[in-house]
């Protein structure tokens, strides 16, 4: 399709469309062809999949607490899954029999009680933008619950029990569309702009369970909305590179399309900047570098129009011109310290980052293993220089000083983290300076012959240290439907790893955990696996986002890793044209969070969830939280 064409379709098909259109022309081997010939012989990854803490979670949510997380004879995931049958009312979400939710914080809800007006999906009308500043946002997407007594936690040691009723929940707000958030398909304003805008970005909430409501957002001093227009600074490598500054001089500011998420073992939240490009246009002509092309800029972007009203959007405004290269970062930001700014860590390189997920090795350094959510594009790992312990006492940050790499699979099982670093002649003949090659980090891993992937997402640790990749979609399926079962491989796969070294080293041995087009015909038939959260049980937690089969919304399945063959079972199922994503869960696992993303996709004829079905109601993304009605452990 031209671009003229999609400038006049919805921003969602465009976040679609774009983000399943490749941009890597660097003819580098797909993985679809290493995974070919890798079927034939493929291998047991290597480490017994024992039930241990996972080193994703340590040392603060160490969430088992020794308390028994299933009876003799008990099945791992146990739980009476959803029935296709079941699956009647695609207006509300259906759950487990098993199973109870609550909604938590839709779209509208002030940060905290008093902040400013809620917006309860009335039709005729949207929240200001000085409202929505003070609101929870729009596309909840990846989150982490921090509990009030981390720190204590940190201080005392794994034999201190957090609290399981109360703390900080960091929820991103991936994206609204401009006839979800305005009510019209353009803007109009400035104050259209702004409204949009902070909609976008990260709501940092306490929240508590209390015994009137349940779960309720209550007042904090840590509370706080971070969005487009929120002061932020740079760290690391790039953190003074020219290609940051613009001749305007404006400081920098805002973080957008914040997609997944992860957490830090010293208890701060990363949140992930991903379909950044989409936000970018031009009011005059525009000719792409190469650099721009290679991550997706055009002259219309996802149809936002920012541009039109913000100069920082304009692509062709020479006053701006690095402020595209603000943005595709991962963002660290403390829960517990409302006055520190977000932090872009510019070590782990600018793509189109979709989530991060932390290891930490047995002499406390950590790999964070993070996928670049476009079709053909890569696979990433970051490690750092010293421990983290001994990198904060030096006064530094652990993701500031490291390596990073990026990943090339070959067809026998093993794999190789190939080192972005200006110390190698190929990258040196491309680029002056370290910060050049994390600025334009899919053209050094382009040059160092990276292996296409297929769209990989989000990434979690599993109990004995491998890592699962969700890849949503095939590389060989065509410009169709996702969910189209003509289209080879079309409903995604899972990826496993494992790092040599305890994840310090330069290989890997992979296999493929799961081809979702295999649960096709089956009870448990699911694709397109997006989110990931692997417990220290060895349960495997999947958010899917596409078309899913047999009449079903979007869902949550969980998997027994500890089982030789996969097997999904099936949780919950969303609503009308939803996406199931992001994954937390209490110190206990007792109580998970979840979220329905865009229902609807903002179209009141299709569901008006949270509320009641009346046709009308604007639909409002929000957070489910999710408890076994026995109270045992979540997917138990």
């Amino acid at each position: 399709m031209a671009q003229d064409d999609k400038s006049v379709l919805d921003n969602a098909q465009l976040h679609d469309e774009i983000e399943n259109t490749p941009s890597n022309n660097s003819g580098n081997r797909p993985f679809s062809s290493v995974l070919e010939a890798n079927m034939t012989r493929r291998k047991v990854m290597a480490g017994s999949l024992t039930v241990a803490a996972t080193a994703f979670l340590a040392p603060t949510a160490n969430a088992g607490w020794g308390w028994r997380h299933k009876r003799p004879n008990e099945e791992l995931v146990g739980f009476k899954p959803v029935a296709i049958a079941d699956v009647i009312d695609t207006t509300m979400p259906t759950i487990s029999d098993d199973y109870e939710y609550q909604v938590l914080a839709p779209w509208g809800t002030p940060i905290e009680p008093g902040a400013t007006e809620e917006y309860k999906g009335d039709p005729s009308m949207r929240p200001t933008s000085a409202q929505a500043a003070l609101q929870t946002g729009l596309g909840h997407d990846g989150m982490w619950f921090f509990p009030m007594d981390q720190r204590h936690s940190q201080e005392y040691g794994h034999g201190y029990r957090m609290r399981n009723d109360m703390g900080m929940l960091c929820v991103n707000h991936e994206f609204g569309t401009n006839g979800h958030a305005l009510g019209k398909s353009s803007p109009e304003s400035l104050e259209d702009v702004r409204l949009s805008q902070n909609v976008h970005g990260v709501s940092v909430l306490k929240v508590k369970k209390t015994h009137r409501k349940g779960w309720e957002v209550v007042k904090s001093k840590h509370t706080r909305r971070i969005t487009a227009n929120t002061p932020v600074t740079f760290s690391g490598p790039a953190a003074n590179s020219e290609l940051l500054q613009n001749l305007n001089g404006n400081i920098a500011l805002g973080t957008i399309n914040n997609c997944g998420s992860g957490a830090t073992p010293w208890g701060t939240f990363l949140t992930c900047e991903e379909n950044f490009n989409g936000y970018f246009g031009a009011t005059g002509i525009f000719n792409p570098t190469e650099e721009q092309q290679r991550y997706g800029f055009s002259e219309n972007g996802f149809g936002y129009g920012w541009h039109n009203f913000d100069k920082r959007f304009d692509l062709t405004d020479e006053d701006y011109e690095n402020e595209q290269n603000r943005f595709g970062w991962i963002v660290e930001i403390d829960p517990f310290d409302g006055t520190q700014k977000p932090v872009k860590r510019t070590g782990l390189g600018r793509v189109k980052h979709e989530a991060i997920a932390i290891a930490e090795s047995g002499n406390g350094r950590i790999a964070a293993y993070m996928g670049d959510d476009q079709r053909f594009d890569y696979c990433y790992k970051y490690v750092s220089d010293k421990s983290w312990k001994n990198a904060i006492a030096d006064g530094e940050s652990p993701l500031d000083n490291g390596s990073l790499y990026v990943a090339k699979f070959n067809e026998d099982g093993t794999g190789e983290w190939m080192e972005l670093t200006i110390n190698n002649p190929v990258l040196s003949a491309r680029f002056d300076s370290q910060a050049d090659v994390l600025i334009y980090t899919r053209v050094a891993a382009d040059l160092l012959g990276a292996t296409p992937m297929d769209r990989p997402e989000w990434t979690t640790i599993g109990t004995s240290g491998e890592v699962f990749w969700t890849c949503t979609n095939n590389s060989q399926r065509t410009e169709t439907n996702a969910a189209n079962s003509e289209a080879p491989n079309s409903d995604g796969h899972i990826i496993r790893t494992k790092d040599a070294d305890d994840h310090m080293g330069t290989t890997f041995t992979w296999d493929t955990y799961i081809i979702a087009s295999t649960t096709r015909g089956t009870e448990g038939v699911f694709t397109d696996p997006d989110a990931a959260w692997a417990d220290p049980y060895g349960r495997l937690f999947i958010g899917t986002d596409g078309g899913q089969p047999d009449g079903l919304q979007d869902q949550l399945v969980v998997f027994d890793t500890t089982k030789e063959t996969p097997e999904p079972k099936r949780l919950l199922v969303g609503v009308s044209s939803d996406e199931i994503t992001g994954f937390t869960v209490t110190p206990d696992q007792r109580t998970a969070f979840i979220n329905i993303q865009h229902p609807g996709n903002g179209d009141p004829s299709a569901t008006n969830f949270p509320a009641s079905y009346d046709g009308t109601t604007i639909p409002r993304d929000c957070t489910l939280v999710i408890t076994r009605k026995d109270g045992g452990i979540i997917g138990s």
